[in-house]
Protein backbone atom coordinates (compact mmCIF):
# COMPACT_ATOMS: atom_id res chain seq x y z
CA UNK A 1 0.00 0.00 0.00
CA UNK A 2 1.35 3.31 -1.00
CA UNK A 3 -0.97 5.55 0.62
CA UNK A 4 0.50 6.38 4.27
CA UNK A 5 -1.62 5.78 7.06
CA UNK A 6 -3.06 7.84 9.56
CA UNK A 7 -5.57 8.26 12.35
CA UNK A 8 -7.76 10.92 10.31
CA UNK A 9 -7.77 8.87 6.79
CA UNK A 10 -8.98 6.14 8.59
CA UNK A 11 -11.80 7.83 11.13
CA UNK A 12 -15.33 8.52 10.27
CA UNK A 13 -16.58 11.89 11.56
CA UNK A 14 -19.72 12.94 12.85
CA UNK A 15 -21.05 16.67 12.81
CA UNK A 16 -22.90 18.02 15.13
CA UNK A 17 -24.89 21.44 14.88
CA UNK A 18 -24.97 22.23 18.81
CA UNK A 19 -28.45 24.20 18.34
CA UNK A 20 -30.40 21.80 17.12
CA UNK A 21 -28.59 18.55 18.17
CA UNK A 22 -30.02 17.99 21.78
CA UNK A 23 -31.60 20.69 24.07
CA UNK A 24 -30.98 20.10 28.13
CA UNK A 25 -32.36 22.99 30.11
CA UNK A 26 -35.87 23.72 27.88
CA UNK A 27 -35.07 26.79 26.40
CA UNK A 28 -35.64 26.05 22.62
CA UNK A 29 -31.84 26.10 21.73
CA UNK A 30 -29.60 22.80 21.95
CA UNK A 31 -26.49 23.06 24.25
CA UNK A 32 -23.33 21.64 25.27
CA UNK A 33 -24.59 19.61 28.25
CA UNK A 34 -27.62 18.20 25.34
CA UNK A 35 -24.69 16.84 23.63
CA UNK A 36 -22.63 14.85 26.27
CA UNK A 37 -25.89 13.07 27.34
CA UNK A 38 -25.74 12.13 23.99
CA UNK A 39 -22.37 11.19 23.53
CA UNK A 40 -23.02 7.37 23.83
CA UNK A 41 -25.20 6.94 20.86
CA UNK A 42 -22.73 9.19 18.81
CA UNK A 43 -20.27 6.31 19.75
CA UNK A 44 -22.15 3.57 19.16
CA UNK A 45 -22.33 4.70 15.53
CA UNK A 46 -18.73 3.64 15.48
CA UNK A 47 -17.91 7.87 14.95
CA UNK A 48 -14.25 8.69 15.59
CA UNK A 49 -14.11 12.16 15.43
CA UNK A 50 -16.59 14.81 16.29
CA UNK A 51 -16.90 18.01 14.18
CA UNK A 52 -18.37 20.69 16.65
CA UNK A 53 -20.06 23.22 14.52
CA UNK A 54 -19.28 26.82 16.10
CA UNK A 55 -19.58 27.37 20.50
CA UNK A 56 -18.34 30.46 20.77
CA UNK A 57 -19.64 33.69 22.17
CA UNK A 58 -21.49 35.09 19.13
CA UNK A 59 -24.62 36.91 18.79
CA UNK A 60 -25.71 34.85 16.69
CA UNK A 61 -26.86 36.65 13.69
CA UNK A 62 -25.53 33.22 11.62
CA UNK A 63 -25.79 31.03 13.88
CA UNK A 64 -22.20 31.64 15.75
CA UNK A 65 -20.50 32.13 12.36
CA UNK A 66 -20.29 35.48 13.80
CA UNK A 67 -17.87 35.02 16.81
CA UNK A 68 -17.88 38.06 19.22
CA UNK A 69 -15.00 36.18 21.26
CA UNK A 70 -13.13 33.33 20.13
CA UNK A 71 -12.01 32.19 23.91
CA UNK A 72 -15.79 32.43 25.25
CA UNK A 73 -18.93 29.70 25.57
CA UNK A 74 -22.21 31.10 24.03
CA UNK A 75 -24.09 31.47 27.04
CA UNK A 76 -27.06 29.27 25.02
CA UNK A 77 -25.07 26.68 25.11
CA UNK A 78 -23.55 26.51 28.61
CA UNK A 79 -19.46 27.57 30.04
CA UNK A 80 -16.45 26.88 29.28
CA UNK A 81 -16.62 24.13 32.18
CA UNK A 82 -19.52 22.39 30.05
CA UNK A 83 -17.27 22.62 26.99
CA UNK A 84 -14.36 21.28 28.83
CA UNK A 85 -16.64 18.13 30.51
CA UNK A 86 -18.16 17.48 26.47
CA UNK A 87 -14.02 17.20 25.44
CA UNK A 88 -13.19 14.81 28.51
CA UNK A 89 -16.03 12.83 27.76
CA UNK A 90 -15.62 12.83 24.17
CA UNK A 91 -12.16 11.24 25.24
CA UNK A 92 -12.93 9.48 27.23
CA UNK A 93 -14.80 7.42 24.69
CA UNK A 94 -11.70 7.10 22.73
CA UNK A 95 -13.46 9.98 20.26
CA UNK A 96 -11.63 12.92 19.15
CA UNK A 97 -12.96 16.65 19.06
CA UNK A 98 -12.55 19.42 15.95
CA UNK A 99 -13.59 22.62 16.42
CA UNK A 100 -15.02 24.95 13.59
CA UNK A 101 -12.25 27.49 13.33
CA UNK A 102 -14.02 30.52 11.52
CA UNK A 103 -11.36 33.45 10.58
CA UNK A 104 -12.07 35.02 7.04
CA UNK A 105 -14.20 37.22 8.86
CA UNK A 106 -15.08 38.30 12.70
CA UNK A 107 -18.81 39.40 14.34
CA UNK A 108 -19.08 43.41 14.00
CA UNK A 109 -19.24 43.38 17.84
CA UNK A 110 -15.71 41.58 18.11
CA UNK A 111 -13.31 44.03 19.99
CA UNK A 112 -11.33 43.84 17.17
CA UNK A 113 -14.09 45.28 14.98
CA UNK A 114 -14.91 48.37 17.92
CA UNK A 115 -11.92 49.20 18.14
CA UNK A 116 -10.94 49.60 14.30
CA UNK A 117 -13.81 51.60 13.40
CA UNK A 118 -12.72 53.84 16.04
CA UNK A 119 -8.87 53.97 14.91
CA UNK A 120 -7.75 52.28 17.94
CA UNK A 121 -4.83 50.55 19.65
CA UNK A 122 -3.47 49.86 15.24
CA UNK A 123 -6.91 47.56 14.84
CA UNK A 124 -8.13 50.22 12.03
CA UNK A 125 -5.82 47.57 9.58
CA UNK A 126 -7.23 44.70 10.35
CA UNK A 127 -10.45 44.92 8.51
CA UNK A 128 -11.02 46.08 4.99
CA UNK A 129 -12.08 49.95 5.09
CA UNK A 130 -12.54 51.86 2.25
CA UNK A 131 -14.42 54.93 1.02
CA UNK A 132 -17.54 54.84 -0.33
CA UNK A 133 -21.67 54.92 0.30
CA UNK A 134 -24.52 52.76 -0.64
CA UNK A 135 -24.46 53.99 -4.11
CA UNK A 136 -20.90 54.24 -5.24
CA UNK A 137 -19.81 50.86 -2.93
CA UNK A 138 -15.84 50.82 -3.04
CA UNK A 139 -16.28 48.02 -5.68
CA UNK A 140 -19.20 45.82 -7.22
CA UNK A 141 -18.34 42.77 -5.44
CA UNK A 142 -21.51 40.73 -3.80
CA UNK A 143 -22.39 39.00 -0.50
CA UNK A 144 -23.11 35.51 -0.23
CA UNK A 145 -26.02 35.93 1.32
CA UNK A 146 -27.43 38.36 -1.11
CA UNK A 147 -26.74 42.40 -2.06
CA UNK A 148 -23.38 44.73 -1.78
CA UNK A 149 -20.75 42.71 -0.22
CA UNK A 150 -20.14 46.40 1.62
CA UNK A 151 -21.64 48.35 4.29
CA UNK A 152 -21.58 51.91 5.42
CA UNK A 153 -20.32 52.37 9.62
CA UNK A 154 -21.88 55.49 10.73
CA UNK A 155 -18.66 55.39 13.62
CA UNK A 156 -15.89 55.21 11.05
CA UNK A 157 -17.82 56.98 8.47
CA UNK A 158 -16.14 54.63 5.49
CA UNK A 159 -17.96 51.57 4.12
CA UNK A 160 -16.07 47.17 5.27
CA UNK A 161 -16.09 44.43 3.06
CA UNK A 162 -17.97 41.66 4.36
CA UNK A 163 -18.49 38.80 2.18
CA UNK A 164 -21.01 37.22 4.18
CA UNK A 165 -23.94 39.15 6.50
CA UNK A 166 -23.08 42.72 6.97
CA UNK A 167 -22.70 41.76 10.50
CA UNK A 168 -19.31 39.67 9.46
CA UNK A 169 -16.70 41.78 8.66
CA UNK A 170 -13.77 40.20 6.71
CA UNK A 171 -10.18 39.96 8.18
CA UNK A 172 -7.59 41.75 6.05
CA UNK A 173 -4.80 38.70 6.71
CA UNK A 174 -2.38 41.07 4.88
CA UNK A 175 -2.12 42.38 8.03
CA UNK A 176 0.62 40.96 10.26
CA UNK A 177 -0.94 41.35 13.37
CA UNK A 178 -4.22 39.68 12.50
CA UNK A 179 -2.43 36.57 11.18
CA UNK A 180 -0.34 36.21 14.59
CA UNK A 181 -3.45 37.00 16.54
CA UNK A 182 -5.39 33.84 14.36
CA UNK A 183 -2.71 31.52 15.42
CA UNK A 184 -2.26 33.15 19.00
CA UNK A 185 -6.30 31.95 19.38
CA UNK A 186 -5.82 28.50 17.47
CA UNK A 187 -2.72 27.45 19.84
CA UNK A 188 -5.03 28.33 23.17
CA UNK A 189 -7.42 25.30 21.43
CA UNK A 190 -4.82 23.29 21.07
CA UNK A 191 -3.40 23.40 24.10
CA UNK A 192 -7.07 22.60 25.52
CA UNK A 193 -6.82 19.52 24.03
CA UNK A 194 -8.36 19.43 20.85
CA UNK A 195 -7.99 17.60 17.94
CA UNK A 196 -8.07 19.76 15.32
CA UNK A 197 -10.01 22.17 13.13
CA UNK A 198 -12.71 22.17 10.24
CA UNK A 199 -11.71 25.96 8.41
CA UNK A 200 -14.73 27.67 7.23
CA UNK A 201 -14.46 29.54 3.82
CA UNK A 202 -10.70 29.53 4.25
CA UNK A 203 -9.53 29.85 0.80
CA UNK A 204 -11.20 33.09 0.88
CA UNK A 205 -8.53 35.09 3.53
CA UNK A 206 -6.80 36.12 0.81
CA UNK A 207 -8.12 39.45 -1.27
CA UNK A 208 -5.83 40.61 -4.21
CA UNK A 209 -4.16 44.16 -4.19
CA UNK A 210 -6.32 47.11 -5.06
CA UNK A 211 -9.74 44.61 -4.98
CA UNK A 212 -11.07 44.70 -8.09
CA UNK A 213 -14.17 44.66 -10.06
CA UNK A 214 -15.79 41.25 -10.39
CA UNK A 215 -17.45 39.46 -13.62
CA UNK A 216 -21.25 41.27 -12.82
CA UNK A 217 -22.79 37.54 -14.74
CA UNK A 218 -21.48 35.88 -12.20
CA UNK A 219 -23.98 34.42 -9.37
CA UNK A 220 -21.49 35.60 -6.49
CA UNK A 221 -20.07 38.70 -7.66
CA UNK A 222 -16.25 38.83 -7.44
CA UNK A 223 -15.63 35.16 -6.45
CA UNK A 224 -13.06 34.92 -8.84
CA UNK A 225 -10.80 37.40 -6.65
CA UNK A 226 -11.39 36.57 -3.34
CA UNK A 227 -11.53 32.60 -3.78
CA UNK A 228 -7.99 31.04 -3.82
CA UNK A 229 -6.70 34.77 -3.55
CA UNK A 230 -2.59 35.63 -4.16
CA UNK A 231 -1.34 34.67 -0.99
CA UNK A 232 -3.78 32.36 0.59
CA UNK A 233 -1.92 29.14 0.56
CA UNK A 234 1.53 31.10 1.54
CA UNK A 235 -0.86 32.31 4.33
CA UNK A 236 -1.90 28.78 5.22
CA UNK A 237 1.17 27.31 5.14
CA UNK A 238 2.56 30.46 7.91
CA UNK A 239 -0.82 29.36 9.60
CA UNK A 240 0.46 25.12 9.54
CA UNK A 241 3.88 26.01 10.80
CA UNK A 242 2.87 28.22 13.59
CA UNK A 243 -0.29 26.25 14.92
CA UNK A 244 -1.72 22.72 14.27
CA UNK A 245 1.57 21.07 12.53
CA UNK A 246 3.24 21.18 16.12
CA UNK A 247 0.48 18.38 17.16
CA UNK A 248 -1.48 15.49 16.01
CA UNK A 249 -4.09 17.35 14.46
CA UNK A 250 -6.47 16.95 11.65
CA UNK A 251 -7.72 19.65 9.71
CA UNK A 252 -9.99 20.29 6.63
CA UNK A 253 -10.74 23.51 5.09
CA UNK A 254 -14.03 24.64 3.41
CA UNK A 255 -12.94 26.20 -0.11
CA UNK A 256 -15.17 27.59 -2.21
CA UNK A 257 -14.73 28.16 -5.70
CA UNK A 258 -11.97 25.28 -5.90
CA UNK A 259 -11.17 22.08 -8.53
CA UNK A 260 -9.23 19.72 -8.38
CA UNK A 261 -6.13 21.29 -9.59
CA UNK A 262 -6.20 23.73 -6.65
CA UNK A 263 -7.27 21.72 -3.90
CA UNK A 264 -4.07 19.23 -4.90
CA UNK A 265 -1.70 22.27 -3.82
CA UNK A 266 -3.62 22.53 -0.38
CA UNK A 267 -3.54 18.77 0.43
CA UNK A 268 -0.59 17.21 -1.19
CA UNK A 269 2.32 15.48 0.72
CA UNK A 270 3.18 18.99 1.40
CA UNK A 271 0.67 20.90 1.32
CA UNK A 272 -0.74 23.11 4.56
CA UNK A 273 -4.12 20.79 5.26
CA UNK A 274 -5.33 17.06 5.76
CA UNK A 275 -8.36 17.74 3.54
CA UNK A 276 -10.70 20.04 1.72
CA UNK A 277 -14.45 20.12 1.61
CA UNK A 278 -15.33 21.35 -2.31
CA UNK A 279 -18.23 22.04 -3.69
CA UNK A 280 -17.96 20.83 -7.08
CA UNK A 281 -20.40 17.70 -6.50
CA UNK A 282 -22.85 20.20 -4.16
CA UNK A 283 -23.61 22.73 -7.46
CA UNK A 284 -24.81 19.52 -9.87
CA UNK A 285 -28.16 20.99 -9.36
CA UNK A 286 -27.58 24.44 -8.88
CA UNK A 287 -27.95 26.68 -11.86
CA UNK A 288 -26.19 30.24 -12.73
CA UNK A 289 -28.34 31.66 -10.03
CA UNK A 290 -29.43 30.30 -6.06
CA UNK A 291 -33.13 30.49 -7.47
CA UNK A 292 -32.04 29.21 -10.74
CA UNK A 293 -31.90 25.14 -10.03
CA UNK A 294 -30.43 22.70 -13.08
CA UNK A 295 -31.65 19.77 -14.32
CA UNK A 296 -29.17 16.87 -13.40
CA UNK A 297 -28.75 13.47 -13.98
CA UNK A 298 -26.56 10.46 -12.17
CA UNK A 299 -23.75 10.80 -14.70
CA UNK A 300 -23.27 14.56 -13.82
CA UNK A 301 -23.02 13.54 -10.16
CA UNK A 302 -20.71 10.59 -10.86
CA UNK A 303 -18.19 12.53 -13.14
CA UNK A 304 -17.83 14.73 -10.36
CA UNK A 305 -17.01 12.40 -7.62
CA UNK A 306 -14.77 10.14 -9.63
CA UNK A 307 -12.89 12.49 -11.17
CA UNK A 308 -12.14 13.64 -7.27
CA UNK A 309 -11.66 9.97 -6.26
CA UNK A 310 -8.92 9.51 -9.15
CA UNK A 311 -7.59 13.04 -10.18
CA UNK A 312 -7.11 14.85 -6.41
CA UNK A 313 -3.11 14.32 -5.44
CA UNK A 314 -3.80 14.05 -1.74
CA UNK A 315 -6.93 12.69 0.77
CA UNK A 316 -10.55 12.96 0.49
CA UNK A 317 -13.00 14.71 2.62
CA UNK A 318 -16.17 12.60 1.46
CA UNK A 319 -19.49 14.24 2.52
CA UNK A 320 -23.11 14.64 0.76
CA UNK A 321 -24.79 17.09 3.29
CA UNK A 322 -24.21 19.30 6.29
CA UNK A 323 -25.64 22.19 7.77
CA UNK A 324 -24.98 24.06 4.85
CA UNK A 325 -26.92 21.79 2.65
CA UNK A 326 -30.59 20.11 2.16
CA UNK A 327 -30.97 16.99 3.26
CA UNK A 328 -29.72 14.09 1.09
CA UNK A 329 -32.52 11.51 0.65
CA UNK A 330 -34.50 14.48 -0.32
CA UNK A 331 -31.81 15.71 -2.59
CA UNK A 332 -30.33 12.60 -4.46
CA UNK A 333 -33.03 10.19 -3.75
CA UNK A 334 -36.39 9.62 -2.54
CA UNK A 335 -37.83 10.79 0.26
CA UNK A 336 -41.24 9.43 0.28
CA UNK A 337 -41.60 5.65 -0.63
CA UNK A 338 -38.05 4.11 -1.06
CA UNK A 339 -36.53 6.90 2.23
CA UNK A 340 -35.39 3.90 4.10
CA UNK A 341 -33.41 1.93 1.12
CA UNK A 342 -32.21 5.08 -0.41
CA UNK A 343 -31.06 6.07 2.82
CA UNK A 344 -28.91 2.50 2.83
CA UNK A 345 -27.64 3.80 -0.67
CA UNK A 346 -26.64 7.39 0.23
CA UNK A 347 -24.80 5.43 3.02
CA UNK A 348 -22.94 2.81 0.75
CA UNK A 349 -21.65 5.13 -1.14
CA UNK A 350 -19.96 7.25 1.22
CA UNK A 351 -18.71 4.66 3.22
CA UNK A 352 -17.26 2.59 -0.04
CA UNK A 353 -14.91 5.70 -1.69
CA UNK A 354 -11.56 6.01 -0.56
CA UNK A 355 -11.08 8.99 1.80
CA UNK A 356 -12.63 10.55 5.07
CA UNK A 357 -16.61 9.89 5.34
CA UNK A 358 -18.66 12.91 7.01
CA UNK A 359 -21.78 12.03 8.86
CA UNK A 360 -24.07 14.60 9.46
CA UNK A 361 -26.33 14.44 12.62
CA UNK A 362 -29.83 12.95 11.43
CA UNK A 363 -28.77 11.75 8.25
CA UNK A 364 -28.02 8.25 9.42
CA UNK A 365 -31.73 8.26 10.37
CA UNK A 366 -32.72 9.02 7.22
CA UNK A 367 -33.87 12.55 7.74
CA UNK A 368 -35.61 14.53 4.90
CA UNK A 369 -36.35 18.22 3.94
CA UNK A 370 -38.92 20.73 5.84
CA UNK A 371 -41.88 21.81 4.10
CA UNK A 372 -41.47 25.19 4.68
CA UNK A 373 -44.43 27.57 3.48
CA UNK A 374 -43.24 30.74 4.15
CA UNK A 375 -40.14 33.21 4.59
CA UNK A 376 -41.45 33.95 7.72
CA UNK A 377 -40.68 30.37 9.27
CA UNK A 378 -36.97 30.36 8.10
CA UNK A 379 -34.09 31.50 10.14
CA UNK A 380 -31.56 31.09 7.49
CA UNK A 381 -29.93 34.27 6.06
CA UNK A 382 -28.85 32.66 2.56
CA UNK A 383 -32.47 31.52 1.65
CA UNK A 384 -34.06 34.79 3.14
CA UNK A 385 -31.78 37.30 1.43
CA UNK A 386 -31.88 35.55 -1.99
CA UNK A 387 -35.52 35.44 -1.74
CA UNK A 388 -35.86 38.98 -0.50
CA UNK A 389 -32.91 40.58 -3.20
CA UNK A 390 -35.05 38.95 -5.86
CA UNK A 391 -38.36 40.04 -4.24
CA UNK A 392 -36.54 43.82 -4.32
CA UNK A 393 -35.10 43.54 -8.30
CA UNK A 394 -39.21 42.69 -9.43
CA UNK A 395 -37.80 39.51 -10.43
CA UNK A 396 -40.72 37.57 -8.64
CA UNK A 397 -43.53 39.00 -6.46
CA UNK A 398 -43.17 37.03 -3.53
CA UNK A 399 -42.18 33.92 -1.70
CA UNK A 400 -44.56 31.43 -2.88
CA UNK A 401 -43.38 31.91 -6.84
CA UNK A 402 -40.01 30.03 -5.49
CA UNK A 403 -41.52 28.20 -2.78
CA UNK A 404 -40.73 24.65 -3.85
CA UNK A 405 -37.04 25.73 -4.84
CA UNK A 406 -36.34 27.02 -1.25
CA UNK A 407 -37.94 23.74 -0.09
CA UNK A 408 -35.02 22.10 -2.06
CA UNK A 409 -32.20 24.71 -1.22
CA UNK A 410 -32.42 25.98 2.17
CA UNK A 411 -29.85 25.62 4.56
CA UNK A 412 -32.76 25.42 6.91
CA UNK A 413 -33.34 22.16 5.83
CA UNK A 414 -30.33 20.60 7.62
CA UNK A 415 -30.89 22.65 10.85
CA UNK A 416 -34.45 21.82 12.14
CA UNK A 417 -34.13 19.68 15.18
CA UNK A 418 -32.59 16.48 15.83
CA UNK A 419 -35.59 13.83 15.67
CA UNK A 420 -34.68 11.61 18.61
CA UNK A 421 -37.79 10.33 19.69
CA UNK A 422 -42.12 10.66 18.40
CA UNK A 423 -42.83 12.61 21.98
CA UNK A 424 -43.64 16.39 21.54
CA UNK A 425 -40.89 18.26 20.02
CA UNK A 426 -38.73 14.95 18.76
CA UNK A 427 -37.42 14.62 22.46
CA UNK A 428 -35.03 17.22 21.14
CA UNK A 429 -36.53 20.02 23.64
CA UNK A 430 -39.42 20.44 27.06
CA UNK A 431 -39.93 24.01 25.47
CA UNK A 432 -40.40 25.73 22.44
CA UNK A 433 -37.52 24.51 19.51
CA UNK A 434 -35.70 27.68 17.95
CA UNK A 435 -36.73 26.12 14.82
CA UNK A 436 -39.53 24.09 13.72
CA UNK A 437 -39.38 20.05 13.82
CA UNK A 438 -40.25 18.34 10.86
CA UNK A 439 -43.34 16.75 10.59
CA UNK A 440 -42.32 13.58 9.90
CA UNK A 441 -40.71 13.00 13.33
CA UNK A 442 -43.42 10.56 14.61
CA UNK A 443 -41.67 8.00 12.41
CA UNK A 444 -38.42 9.39 11.68
CA UNK A 445 -36.05 9.14 14.43
CA UNK A 446 -33.92 7.59 16.61
CA UNK A 447 -35.67 5.41 18.56
CA UNK A 448 -37.56 4.21 15.92
CA UNK A 449 -34.82 3.22 14.35
CA UNK A 450 -32.85 1.85 17.62
CA UNK A 451 -35.81 -0.33 17.48
CA UNK A 452 -36.07 -1.51 13.60
CA UNK A 453 -33.34 -3.88 12.42
CA UNK A 454 -34.34 -2.91 9.09
CA UNK A 455 -33.74 0.94 9.88
CA UNK A 456 -31.53 3.20 7.79
CA UNK A 457 -29.45 3.55 11.19
CA UNK A 458 -28.76 -0.35 11.74
CA UNK A 459 -27.07 -0.55 8.24
CA UNK A 460 -24.84 2.70 8.99
CA UNK A 461 -23.34 0.33 11.90
CA UNK A 462 -23.15 -2.18 9.16
CA UNK A 463 -21.45 0.02 6.73
CA UNK A 464 -18.79 1.13 9.59
CA UNK A 465 -18.17 -2.27 10.62
CA UNK A 466 -17.30 -2.76 7.07
CA UNK A 467 -14.88 -0.05 6.11
CA UNK A 468 -12.88 -0.73 9.51
CA UNK A 469 -12.50 -4.24 8.48
CA UNK A 470 -11.47 -3.65 4.56
CA UNK A 471 -8.37 -1.40 4.10
CA UNK A 472 -9.77 -0.98 0.23
CA UNK A 473 -12.84 1.10 0.99
CA UNK A 474 -10.47 3.83 2.78
CA UNK A 475 -7.18 3.74 0.58
CA UNK A 476 -8.60 1.41 -2.46
CA UNK A 477 -8.22 2.94 -6.10
CA UNK A 478 -11.38 3.96 -7.31
CA UNK A 479 -12.08 2.62 -11.01
CA UNK A 480 -15.93 3.51 -12.87
CA UNK A 481 -17.81 1.47 -14.65
CA UNK A 482 -20.62 2.34 -16.75
CA UNK A 483 -19.83 6.12 -16.44
CA UNK A 484 -22.87 7.17 -19.06
CA UNK A 485 -25.45 5.05 -17.38
CA UNK A 486 -28.54 6.81 -15.71
CA UNK A 487 -29.28 4.28 -13.66
CA UNK A 488 -26.81 2.99 -12.12
CA UNK A 489 -23.50 3.88 -10.19
CA UNK A 490 -21.51 1.10 -10.47
CA UNK A 491 -17.22 1.10 -9.48
CA UNK A 492 -14.39 -1.16 -8.30
CA UNK A 493 -11.93 -0.36 -5.45
CA UNK A 494 -8.92 -2.42 -5.36
CA UNK A 495 -5.91 -2.55 -3.17
CA UNK A 496 -3.19 -4.81 -3.26
CA UNK A 497 -4.59 -8.48 -3.34
CA UNK A 498 -8.48 -7.02 -2.48
CA UNK A 499 -10.61 -6.01 -5.17
CA UNK A 500 -14.19 -5.09 -4.25
CA UNK A 501 -17.57 -4.32 -6.69
CA UNK A 502 -20.11 -1.49 -5.82
CA UNK A 503 -23.69 -1.94 -7.48
CA UNK A 504 -25.83 0.91 -7.07
CA UNK A 505 -29.43 1.73 -8.47
CA UNK A 506 -30.42 5.46 -8.18
CA UNK A 507 -33.65 4.82 -9.33
CA UNK A 508 -37.31 3.82 -8.18
CA UNK A 509 -37.37 0.92 -11.24
CA UNK A 510 -35.78 -2.34 -11.75
CA UNK A 511 -33.15 -1.66 -13.77
CA UNK A 512 -30.27 -4.71 -14.85
CA UNK A 513 -26.84 -4.21 -15.83
CA UNK A 514 -24.20 -6.36 -17.50
CA UNK A 515 -21.05 -6.02 -15.14
CA UNK A 516 -17.13 -7.35 -14.08
CA UNK A 517 -17.46 -10.79 -15.24
CA UNK A 518 -16.32 -12.24 -12.12
CA UNK A 519 -19.29 -10.86 -9.86
CA UNK A 520 -21.04 -13.96 -11.14
CA UNK A 521 -18.72 -15.88 -8.30
CA UNK A 522 -18.10 -13.11 -5.96
CA UNK A 523 -19.02 -12.97 -2.28
CA UNK A 524 -22.02 -10.40 -1.06
CA UNK A 525 -20.38 -7.96 1.62
CA UNK A 526 -23.63 -5.65 2.15
CA UNK A 527 -26.51 -5.06 0.61
CA UNK A 528 -29.87 -2.52 1.28
CA UNK A 529 -32.13 -5.47 0.90
CA UNK A 530 -32.69 -8.48 2.80
CA UNK A 531 -33.49 -11.27 -0.17
CA UNK A 532 -31.03 -11.31 -2.63
CA UNK A 533 -31.71 -12.21 -6.42
CA UNK A 534 -28.96 -14.43 -7.63
CA UNK A 535 -25.49 -13.09 -8.48
CA UNK A 536 -24.39 -13.40 -12.44
CA UNK A 537 -22.69 -11.52 -15.55
CA UNK A 538 -26.01 -9.62 -15.48
CA UNK A 539 -27.04 -7.89 -12.55
CA UNK A 540 -30.70 -7.15 -11.39
CA UNK A 541 -31.09 -4.07 -8.75
CA UNK A 542 -34.15 -3.31 -7.75
CA UNK A 543 -35.16 0.24 -6.70
CA UNK A 544 -32.38 2.10 -4.58
CA UNK A 545 -30.63 -1.19 -4.15
CA UNK A 546 -27.38 -1.59 -3.39
CA UNK A 547 -24.47 -4.23 -3.39
CA UNK A 548 -21.18 -4.31 -2.57
CA UNK A 549 -19.45 -7.82 -3.91
CA UNK A 550 -15.40 -9.04 -2.81
CA UNK A 551 -14.17 -10.13 -6.10
CA UNK A 552 -11.42 -12.43 -4.30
Amino acid sequence: MDEERAWWKEAVVYQIYPRSFNDSDGDGVGDLQGITDRLDYVASLGADVIWLNPVYDSPQADNGYDIRDYRAIYDEYGTMADWEELLAEVHDRDMRLIMDLVVNHTSTEHEWFQQSRRDEGGYRNYYFWREGDAEHPPNNWKSGFGGSAWASDEEAGMQYLHLFDETQADLDWDEAAVREDVYELMNWWLEKGIDGFRMDVINLISKPEGLPDGDPEQDWVGIEHFANGPRAQEYLAEMAAETYDNYDAMTVGECVGIDVETASDYVSADGPMDMVFHFEHMQVDMGDRWLSPAEWDLSDLKAVMSYWQTELDGWNSLYLTNHDQPRIVSRFADDDEYRVESGKLLGTLLFTLSGTPYVYQGQEIGMTNYPWSGLDELDDLQSIGKVEEAIEAGEIDGFEEVQDIVRARSRDNARTPMQWDDSENAGFTDGDPWLAVNPDYEDVNVAAAEADPDSVLHYYRELVDLRDAHDVFVYGDYELLLPDHEEVWAYRMELDEEAVLVALNFSDTETTVTLDPAAAAADLLVSNYDEQHPNGTELTLRPYEARVYTLN
